[in-house]
C-alpha cells in the first residue's frame, strides 16, 4: 500500500508519493502541473498515474485543495472544477480517497517543517501548545486556524473562507483603493487585494490615480507575463516606483488582515504566512511595514506585538500536510500492506 498526496491550487498542482522515513515525511516522484491546463482534477491525476506507473488499487490518495470541502466534495475557488472523494475512489479504483481544504493541509504540515523552512517576522512570546493561525496570499487568499489537542497531541484544524470577508480600509489612501475597486468589482473582499490579481489591482489604482508614470519596459512585459511576479520583480529591484509603492501598500494591508485574524483567535502558537507570494517578498515583509499594519489596532496594539509571526518558505508545506493527514487517516491500511525495502 502506498500514499499519493496532492496540493491542488488555482495556479499549480503538485503530486507525490509519500512515505515516513526516520520520523520525516519524504516526498517521492514529485511533479508539478499547471492547474488550468486540465479540464478536471481527474484528468490531471490520471496523467500523473500514467506517467509514474501508479497502481490505484494499492494506493490511498489524500488531496489538499483550494476551496471549501463539504461532505467530501469541493467546488474549487479559482478553477472550474468539482472534485468528489467518492468519484475519485470509484473512478480510479483507489483504496481510499480524502479531500481537505488547502489551509487545513497547511496546518497539518506546519509542525513537520524544518528550521530552514520558516523565516521570522516577529518574535513575540511563543506558546508551543497555543493555537496557531494561517493566512496566505497566492492565487487567492486563504485563512485557517488550528488548536492543539492534549488528547491526540496533534492540531485540530478549523478551515475558513475568511479571505472573502469585506475589505476595510485604515487610511485615506486605502479608502481611495476601496472606492476604485467598488466601481469595478462591486463587493471588495480582502482577496481582491491580497492575491496575485490583488497586487495588480493595487498597481492599476496607483497608475490611474497619477501616482507615477508607468515605465515602458514593465508596461510591455505586463501584456506577456504574469503581472504579480513582474510587479514584484520591478518593485523589489527599485526599477519602478509604481511597483514599489504597490508592494508597500500590499504588505501593509497584508499585515492589517493578519492582525484582524490574530485578534479573533489570539494565536500564541504563532501566526504563519503561507502562499506563494510571501517567500518572494520576504525582505519587504521583514522591514517593519507588515508589522505596522499588524499591530495598528488601537488599545490592543501591545497585545499583537506579543504574537509570534512567521513566513513559510517551503512551498511544499500543503503537500506535506496532505500526506500527514492521509497517514493519520489510513495508517492501518498503510502499515498492514507497506512495501518492504
Amino acid at each position: 500500500m502506498q500514499l499519493l498526496a496532492g496540493d491542488i491550487g488555482g495556479t499549480k498542482t503538485t503530486l507525490a508519493l509519500s512515505r515516513i522515513e526516520g520520523g520525516k515525511i519524504n516526498l517521492l516522484q514529485k511533479k508539478r502541473y499547471t492547474s488550468n491546463s486540465y479540464a478536471s482534477a481527474e484528468d490531471l491525476i490520471g496523467q500523473y498515474i500514467k506517467e509514474e506507473g501508479i497502481d490505484p488499487g494499492s494506493t490511498v490518495i489524500s488531496l489538499g485543495i483550494a476551496g471549501t470541502v463539504t461532505r467530501g466534495e469541493c467546488h474549487t475557488t479559482n478553477l472550474p472544477w468539482t472534485v468528489d472523494e467518492s468519484l475519485l475512489k470509484e473512478g480510479f479504483k483507489f483504496r481510499q480517497a480524502k479531500l481537505l481544504n488547502d489551509f487545513k493541509a497547511i496546518a497539518y504540515g506546519i509542525p513537520l517543517l524544518q528550521k530552514e523552512d520558516i523565516a521570522l517576522i516577529n518574535k513575540g512570546y511563543l506558546d508551543r501548545e497555543g493555537p496557531i493561525a494561517i493566512i496566505g496570499a497566492g492565487t487567492g487568499l486563504g485563512e485557517g486556524m488550528a488548536f492543539f489537542s492534549q488528547s491526540s497531541k496533534t492540531y485540530e484544524v478549523i478551515p475558513s473562507e475568511g479571505g472573502h470577508s469585506s475589505f476595510s480600509p485604515t487610511n485615506e489612501e486605502e479608502i481611495g483603493l476601496l472606492k476604485y475597486l467598488i466601481a469595478r468589482e462591486g463587493h471588495v473582499s480582502f482577496e481582491k487585494i491580497l492575491s496575485g490579481q490583488g497586487l495588480f489591482n493595487i498597481y492599476n489604482y496607483f497608475a490611474e490615480s497619477g501616482y507615477a508614470e508607468k515605465t515602458e519596459e514593465l508596461t510591455a512585459r505586463l501584456s506577456e507575463g504574469e503581472p504579480a511576479a513582474l510587479i514584484s520583480e520591478f518593485g523589489l529591484s527599485g526599477k519602478d516606483s509604481l511597483s514599489r509603492r504597490s508592494l508597500e501598500m500590499f504588505v501593509r494591508i497584508y499585515g492589517v488582515e493578519a492582525g484582524n485574524l490574530a485578534l479573533k483567535f489570539l494565536p500564541s502558537g504563532g501566526l504563519y504566512l503561507a502562499g506563494g507570494i510571501a517567500p518572494k517578498i520576504i525582505k519587504l515583509l521583514q522591514n517593519g511595514l507588515f508589522m505596522e499594519g499588524f499591530t495598528g489596532k488601537g488599545r490592543l496594539s501591545g497585545l499583537l506585538k506579543n504574537i509570534p509571526v512567521y513566513a513559510i518558505l517551503n512551498e511544499d508545506v500543503g503537500l506535506i500536510g496532505a500526506a500527514a493527514r492521509g497517514i493519520m487517516l489510513f495508517s492501518n491500511e498503510l502499515e498492514n500492506d507497506a512495501p518492504r525495502q
